[in-house]
């Protein structure tokens, strides 16, 4: 008897791997359509600004000029643009306070016009015949400004500029505060970063031959922009289509409608001709989404020994000028490190706060970088103040197996934090290293740095977890899988293929899987986010894929007479389930579903499923960094990011997340940051030669590995990790350099001028 195939577990080769590196991988601006019609947008010069007039004759006199598209020919609804399922309950829907193109403009580069044009040239052109009257407001372009006494309203049913301050309180906080021994505060900031993905912003829209709006668009959510669009155009949801092809990368930017409803409008005033908008690298990286920018006030109560009593969190967010996520992103934050630290009373006090600068949105981590990075740091500082090792601090104060959550009564069922710290420690010779760096002398000086994470598989119970997945059992044997998960190239096909052969006991190359997303056709998914996909619509998969394996072993009961529960799917085979004996391949058995004269009955299972769990990953990084005292570079010499990510379905895939992650979080720690004009909001460096994204070459060698622990709730034991590479590599970073300094470093990114102006002054050189 042949061994089974296993395909969970297996560094499988990606299903569209080589559609992608022959280039026959056909991305949204691969596809055209005749007399496809070219796009370009009129962005506002203020950061806050009326629109008083806009005159749009001479632009609509120009030869090839087909329309003209002001406040004025747009619906004047309000509308989210955020990436989130659709809640019964209007209280908690998203904030509804962005129009198709607006007569206010709220940034530098607010969308107050657009052009549709026979080509780009044109289009262009037209864009300087366009004359606009603009009455110039106050620009509010950092959260003290918009929170300031008698400031003006960027939004004028917004009090305040606060778009909300919902937190929360558990146990009594004053109380622990009087009983501790130690009291430690900080101040910590993060910077807005842009996600810089290789694929712009692209989508084009065209009417079909029923008076449907089709929509082809580079997008993680492509259920939820149908929604987005109709509303925004104010007619029926089915009236709009919209077709996801390949995407090239999203880390968020993309869970978000930033151009489909404008694209949408204007097919139909050009009465339904194709027409394609695709955003410039400058246009992504001023007018799609950012991460958004925190400052954060912690406050700790522990006993001398290091146990957390109660920490107060206060945090300011800058969602920028229109809600996008939102607070979401800070209530997320809050809600993702409680199941790291087991600690009696906590405050988490967030604001955030609309500006006149570029949207934040959903970038990787969803607030839990921000957070992470501010608590980690914390737990530093704590622990340089009681002179305790910082891996011991942590150790003190872990959660364990079995802790609920009190706000949201999710429970931990599986957590190896522990091991995560114990292998990593290892990897990088923590005890070691300490002693070697105790006694430094020089101009450069090495430290080293932990920070731990906690996270999260989804959403639930905050937001709708609902996957869908569609299986056809094909005449040969094979299986055609479709989903709604939006694969935007993080390998969620390939992990969804492996669970689906798994249950069916064939090899990876028998399940075909349709990367395309179709709302006509895919099943419903709310999409690409939450480092859902392996967790949440892994369930729909393995369901879809179990239905499919009882309807083919019932079907060969009534072949064989042979009863279904003694009958197995293995290596392509119908087996005995008590011996692996071949009772016929399944090849013979799918034959006769589609052409047996009698019993004929192709099978096929199409479900969904609404998951009402929610798994909670673990990991920690460890680093090891060189810094020159005389210049304030930073050379990361070692850095190993260990995850407790349950099973792990595609060891090498996960890998590939891991790296992708940790290098963002090395761009976040040291060089990236968005700039802009401290009078006019006008974007500094909205592009990749000034915004200093990581090359190869500022990229050290990046270690992974990996705690395996049987996730009960997940698909073959799986949890999430899409995200959680990216958590905590800065405050892991950030961390080493205060080792290796003395100096603290509290706000990102740690650039060569910063820290050495910091050194200065805090007298280390």
């Amino acid at each position: 008897m042949s061994m089974a195939y296993s395909v969970v577990g297996q560094s499988a080769q990606r299903v569209d791997a080589v559609a992608k590196v022959t280039g026959k991988a056909k991305y949204t601006d691969d596809f055209f359509e005749r007399d496809m019609l070219v796009a370009k947008i009129l962005r506002s010069p203020y950061a806050h600004a009326w629109v008083r007039q806009i005159d749009t004759v001479q632009a609509k006199a120009l030869p090839g000029v087909e329309a003209v598209l002001t406040y004025h020919d747009v619906p004047h609804i309000k509308f989210a643009t955020a990436g989130h399922p659709f809640n019964l309950d209007p209280k908690h829907r998203d904030r509804a306070d962005r129009l198709i193109l607006t007569d206010k403009a709220r940034f530098v580069g607010d969308a107050v016009a657009a052009v549709v044009a026979a080509d780009e040239l044109i289009a262009q052109e037209a864009l300087s015949l366009i004359k606009v009257e603009y009455e110039e407001l106050e620009a509010l372009l950092t959260p003290d400004a918009a929170l300031r006494e008698g400031a003006p309203l960027i939004h004028a049913d917004c009090p305040h500029n606060i778009l909300s301050d919902q937190g929360f309180h558990q146990g009594d906080l004053e109380q622990a505060f009087g009983r501790a021994d130690v009291i430690v505060e900080g101040e910590y900031q993060t910077s807005m970063v842009q996600h810089c993905h290789l694929e712009n912003h692209i989508s084009y829209a065209y009417v079909d031959t029923q008076g449907r709006i089709v929509i082809v668009t580079s997008t993680q959510i492509p259920h939820i922009i149908r929604r987005i669009v109709g509303e925004a155009l104010g007619i029926p949801w089915g009236r709009v289509r919209v077709i996801k092809p390949y995407v090239g990368g999203g880390f968020g930017a993309k869970q978000d409608a930033c151009l489909e409803p404008l694209t949408a409008a204007m097919t139909l005033a050009v009465g339904g001709r194709p027409v394609k908008l695709n955003f410039t690298r400058e246009e992504c990286m001023m007018d799609t989404r950012r991460r958004h920018d925190f400052t954060f006030r912690l406050k700790s109560g522990l006993t001398k020994d290091g146990r957390l009593l109660g920490i107060r969190i206060e945090a300011i967010s800058n969602t920028g000028a229109y809600a996008s996520h939102g607070h979401s992103i800070a209530g997320a934050a809050g809600s993702k490190y409680r199941y790291l630290y087991d600690v009696p009373a906590l405050s988490y006090e967030p604001r955030t706060v609309y500006t006149n600068l570029p949207v934040a949105g959903a970038m990787r981590g969803y607030g839990s970088p921000q957070l992470v990075y501010a608590l980690e740091c914390h737990m530093e500082d704590i622990a340089r103040k009681i002179q305790l090792d910082p891996i011991d601090l942590r150790r003190k104060n872990l959660i364990k197996i079995g802790h609920i959550d009190e706000l949201s009564d999710n429970k931990v069922l599986s957590c190896g934090i522990r091991e995560c710290l114990e292998k990593g420690k290892a990897l990088i010779r923590w005890e070691e290293k300490q002693k070697a760096f105790e006694r430094q002398t020089g101009d450069k000086r090495r430290g080293l740095g932990v920070a731990c994470f906690s996270y999260a598989s989804g959403t639930h119970p905050v937001g709708l977890e609902i996957a869908g997945a569609r299986i056809v059992l094909n005449q040969d044997g094979s299986v055609q899988l479709q989903t709604g998960a939006a694969e935007i190239g993080q390998g969620s096909d390939t992990v969804l293929a492996q669970i689906a052969a798994e249950v069916l006991g064939l090899p990876l190359g028998k399940v075909h899987v349709r990367s395309e997303q179709d709302t006509d056709t895919a099943p419903f998914d709310t999409g690409a986010y939450a480092s859902r996909q392996t967790y949440i619509s892994g369930m729909a998969v393995k369901k879809a894929a179990e239905a499919v394996k009882a309807k083919i072993l019932d079907f060969v009961w009534g072949m064989t007479d042979i009863p279904a529960h003694a009958l197995d799917l293995k290596n392509e085979q119908v087996v005995y389930k008590h011996s692996g004996e071949t009772v016929l391949p399944l090849a013979e058995a799918a034959l006769n579903t589609y052409y047996d004269t009698v019993f004929a009955q192709p099978i096929t299972a199409d479900v969904s499923n609404n998951a009402r769990v929610n798994a909670v990953p673990y990991g920690a990084t460890f680093a090891e960094v060189e810094v020159d005292l005389k210049t304030g570079k930073i050379e990361i010499l070692e850095i190993y990011n260990v995850h407790d990510s349950g099973t792990i379905i595609n060891p090498r895939l996960a890998e590939g997340q891991v790296h992708g992650g940790v290098s963002m979080g090395i761009g976040y720690a040291l060089s990236e940051q968005l700039l802009f004009d401290e009078k006019t909001g006008r974007p500094l460096n909205n592009n990749l030669l000034d915004y200093k994204l990581p090359t190869i070459m500022d990229t050290p060698d990046i270690g992974v590995a990996f705690v395996e622990t049987a996730e009960p709730t997940g698909s073959f034991g799986a949890k999430s990790l899409g995200e959680p590479p990216t958590l905590s590599p800065a405050p892991a970073i950030r961390n080493a350099v205060l080792a290796a300094t003395g100096a603290a470093f509290n706000r990102l990114p740690m650039n060569p001028q910063r820290v050495f102006e910091k050194l200065k002054q805090a007298g280390v050189i």
